[in-house]
């Protein structure tokens, strides 16, 4: 007689089919959502250094990579603007011909099966690099809000799928609730960055964004990493405000928080993995240190087992592409 239980899991790992069978977790193209640059100009590719692979493109080399996307079976693009002019208080986020709206209506004319969301925040066009306006010093919460509100009408006056504040100002998904319906947008729903979290995961972005803080840095709006409890607030607070979505960010750091969130609401989660989890994993592969197509797979695996329904990833195309493949989790 066998001194082991009866039971033995490794019965059902032998083979790639049994394992396929019985996974629990599933990760499919149409979950991930790729973050792209957009900026002025025509034939323009600017690579960003401190993450291979991503570049900021004018609205024609937009098309092509969102195009790619598409093909690849990603299911949507999230669009961050590099504007030619920046001032104190960002004029440049509701411009009808900025390049993010330039890239909204190109990108529904072309692609028009994609999902276009936008990022709906000040701090790439402020001269200062804050996420709202300025008063002594610290961003003034409640004077920010009617620019937000701006900018969020105007994306989805270009066609936006789904507008997606990121400024983390108390109150914004409501002033830009009432100002959508109050310009006839009632249908565009918002994706909130509900439980954003201050740390040092975002510098790869600011390079590609050039949204980097002249002074200071976030803390006195973004969330404190230690804080569980008020993410779960949060998350309140803006479903009450008329939220559609919600988002938590960074992903890797707080895979606690994905599953707290998804949880307590059963809303639809998306889950940002940043500019540095990305950076990080690429630059241990091109070491030689890890497989990097293997950890990457298992990051964005580890982020849908935590809950989130969709995966906003630098990795979207290269992923879907394995995927393709029937590898990683498909």
């Amino acid at each position: 007689m066998s001194n082991y239980p009866d039971y033995r899991p490794r019965r059902l790992r032998r083979t790639a089919a049994l394992r396929r069978l019985v996974r629990e977790t599933h990760l499919v193209p149409s979950q991930l959502v790729l973050p792209m640059f957009v900026r002025a100009g025509r034939n323009t590719r600017v690579p960003v250094a401190s993450m291979p692979g991503v570049f900021q493109l004018s609205v024609d080399e937009f098309v092509r990579d969102a195009s790619a996307a598409a093909e690849a079976g990603v299911g949507g693009v999230l669009l961050f603007g590099i504007p030619e002019h920046k001032d104190a208080t960002g004029t440049s986020a509701w411009d009808e011909h900025g390049p993010v709206q330039e890239a909204v209506r190109a990108a529904k004319r072309e692609i028009p099966g994609l999902v276009v969301i936008t990022d709906v925040c000040m701090c790439e066009y402020t001269d200062h690099g804050h996420c709202g306006v300025l008063r002594d010093g610290d961003v003034d919460n409640d004077a920010t809000l009617d620019l937000l509100a701006r900018e969020a009408v105007s994306h989805a006056a270009a066609g936006a799928d789904i507008v997606a504040p990121s400024d983390m100002m108390d109150g914004r998904v409501g002033a830009i609730r009432m100002a959508l319906d109050d310009a006839g947008y009632s249908h565009t729903p918002i994706l909130s960055y509900a439980a954003k979290f201050a740390g040092p995961f975002y510098g790869p972005f600011r390079d590609a964004a050039e949204s980097t803080p002249k002074f200071g840095d976030r803390r006195s709006y973004q969330m404190d990493s230690a804080n569980s409890d008020e993410a779960l607030r949060e998350v309140d607070l803006d479903i009450a405000e008329g939220a559609d979505m919600l988002m938590v960010k960074p992903a890797g750091p707080f895979l606690d928080i994905i599953r707290r969130v998804k949880d307590h609401t059963g809303y639809p989660l998306a889950a940002y993995q940043v500019s540095g989890e990305y950076s990080m994993i690429k630059a241990a592969a091109e070491q030689g240190w890890i497989d990097g197509e293997r950890v990457m797979m298992d990051s964005l695996l580890g982020i849908r087992r935590a809950g989130a329904d969709v995966v906003i990833t630098y990795f979207a195309v290269e992923a879907a592409r394995v995927l393709a493949r029937g590898e990683g989790g498909a």
